[in-house]
C-alpha cells in the first residue's frame, strides 16, 4: 500500500503564517493532507495561492466571529465527503471541526476550546469533548479506520508539560480535562505518538511566546494524532516537526499504510 503522510499544524492565524513562508514549506513537506486548526480568517479573506496551493484542494469551517478559531484541511485526495461541525451550533458557530471521510478512513480535525485562565469556559470545553466524543462514535458507522488530529488544549500526563506541579491549577491540566482524554482512549482511540515513542521526555507542541520560552524547551504537547485501535498496523511513524517555526505550535505528522 502507499504510504501517506498526515500533517497537523495550529498556525495561530493562517494569514499571518503565510507571510512567514507557509506556501513555501508546504510545497517543500508535500504531506498528503495537512490539518489546520485557528486559521483565524474566512476563506473570502483568503488569496488564492492559499486557497488552492498546487496540487491541494482546501476546505474551511469558519467561525462567526471574524479573526478568531476555524480549522482547515488541505488536501490533495478527494475525499468522499466533508462534514462541517458536530451538529450542535453552540460549538459550530467556532469553526472548530472538520470531518473528511476518504476511500479508506476518515479524518477528523479539531480545535478544542480554551478553558480561559479563570476557568470560565472550562464548561463549555467539557460540553465540546462530549459532543466531539459523540461525533467520533458516529462515524464508525461509516469506517473503523479513523484518525483524529488537532489541538485538544489538554496535557495529558505530566510527561507531556515541562512543568506539571506548578500547571496542576492551570486550564489545560486540569484532572477534568485530562480524565477526557482517559475517556477518550478507553473508548478506543490511541495517542499513537506514545504508542510509538513511549515515554519520551521534553517532546511538546506549543511555548508560551515569552521571549527564551521555546528555546528552553518550556512547552506543552497538547497537539496530537490520535488513531482508532483498527488503524494501529497501518502506522509507520509519527513524530513532531519541532524545528519548524512561524507558530507558537509545531505541526506533527503522522505516517501510514
Amino acid at each position: 500500500m502507499r504510504r501517506r503522510k498526515i500533517i497537523s499544524w495550529n498556525v495561530n492565524g493562517i494569514r499571518s503564517i503565510a507571510r512567514k513562508g507557509f506556501i513555501q514549506w508546504l510545497e517543500a513537506s508535500q504531506p498528503d493532507v495537512l490539518s489546520v486548526q485557528e486559521t483565524r480568517a474566512w476563506p473570502e479573506q483568503l488569496t488564492d495561492e492559499l486557497l488552492r496551493p498546487l496540487g491541494y484542494e482546501s476546505f474551511f469551517s469558519r467561525a462567526e466571529k471574524k479573526g478568531y478559531s476555524g480549522v482547515a484541511i488541505y488536501t490533495r485526495e478527494e475525499p468522499l465527503d466533508i462534514i462541517e461541525g458536530i451538529d450542535d451550533p453552540a460549538y459550530d458557530s467556532e469553526g472548530r471541526t472538520l470531518t473528511a471521510r476518504f476511500r479508506d478512513f476518515t479524518l477528523i480535525n479539531a480545535y478544542f476550546p480554551n478553558g480561559q485562565r479563570d476557568h470560565a469556559r472550562v464548561p463549555y470545553k467539557m460540553d465540546y469533548c462530549s459532543h466531539f466524543l459523540t461525533h467520533c462514535q458516529a462515524q464508525q458507522a461509516y469506517s473503523d479506520h479513523i484518525v483524529l488530529c488537532g489541538d485538544f488544549n489538554t496535557a495529558h500526563r505530566p510527561i507531556d508539560l515541562a512543568r506539571p506541579q506548578s500547571n496542576k491549577n492551570t486550564t489545560g491540566f486540569l484532572s477534568v480535562e485530562r480524565a477526557w482524554i482517559d475517556q477518550l482512549i478507553h473508548t478506543g482511540f490511541l495517542d499513537i505518538f506514545r504508542v510509538i515513542h513511549g515515554d519520551l521526555e521534553g517532546k511538546y507542541t506549543w511555548w508560551s511566546n515569552r521571549q527564551g520560552v521555546r528555546k528552553r524547551n518550556i512547552g506543552w504537547r497538547i497537539d496530537y494524532h490520535f488513531v482508532s485501535t483498527s488503524m494501529r498496523s497501518r502506522v509507520r511513524n509519527a513524530y513532531h516537526l519541532d524545528e519548524v517555526f512561524g507558530s507558537d505550535h509545531c505541526p506533527l505528522a503522522l505516517e501510514f499504510e
